[in-house]
């Protein structure tokens, strides 16, 4: 009797979760449609190299009074990524006199895997910057998340996938894929592609709009 109570609890259990799960999937995407001019807390997330002056081009016509406060996310070993994040914040304080702490905020994250690192050791890596993307996402719990490849996004974006669908918090993800992305998609973005985390996922050529016809497709934007 006591083991057919515990089949049933699980079984309710994961009902109840998949169609939580179902919900998320059909509802992502259409939170904030609409003129309400509510602000939304914005997780940045940056890449080195060509990702981060992609993200900072993109930021550049954001309206960045409605996406406040903004938290910009490195990974550890990327700090070139943050400074030029200081530089694009620093230069919308001069033009509106805001103060520059109460408009962003700048951290790091642990890489899952370093360029040349072996697989077995990458395991406790992968495990470690898990657990501080964790630890991310409880502190900042943002209501929208920018990112465009970089593969620091991952563990941040599925956590937030996560925590919707167990009502913890809802976080709109919005995924552009970068630039050089003609043909194929990059790893983070087949990954969030396919697991349909991305609340909105956007692509900027038509023929990766034709191979991923979920995608939106918005030209080039750089």
């Amino acid at each position: 009797m006591a083991l057919g109570s515990v089949v049933a609890a699980v079984t309710a259990l994961a009902l109840l979760i998949l169609i939580r799960f179902l919900y998320v999937v059909l509802w992502s995407g259409k939170l904030l449609h609409g003129k309400s001019q509510k602000t939304y807390s914005t997780l940045v997330i940056l890449g080195s190299g060509g990702h981060t002056a992609e993200m900072l081009n993109l930021l550049s016509v954001l309206q960045k009074e409605r996406f406040a406060p903004r938290f910009y996310v490195a990974a550890a070993t990327d700090i070139m990524s943050l400074q030029k994040a200081r530089v694009l914040e620093d230069s919308l304080v001069d033009v509106a006199g805001v103060s520059s702490g109460e408009t962003a905020k700048y951290m790091q994250i642990y890489r899952s895997r370093e360029v040349g690192q072996s697989y077995i050791t990458s395991v406790w890596t992968t495990l470690v910057a898990t657990a501080h993307a964790l630890y991310i996402m409880i502190q900042l719990r943002p209501e929208v998340i920018l990112c465009n490849g970089p593969g620091t996004c991952i563990p941040l974006c599925i956590i937030a996938f996560l925590f919707k669908v167990l009502g913890i918090r809802w976080s709109s993800i919005f995924y552009v894929e970068s630039i050089a992305r003609v043909r194929r998609l990059s790893l983070s973005g087949l990954l969030l592609y396919k697991l349909r985390v991305a609340d909105q996922f956007f692509v900027q050529w038509p023929q990766l709009h034709r191979k991923y016809p979920q995608a939106v497709y918005v030209g080039c934007l750089m």
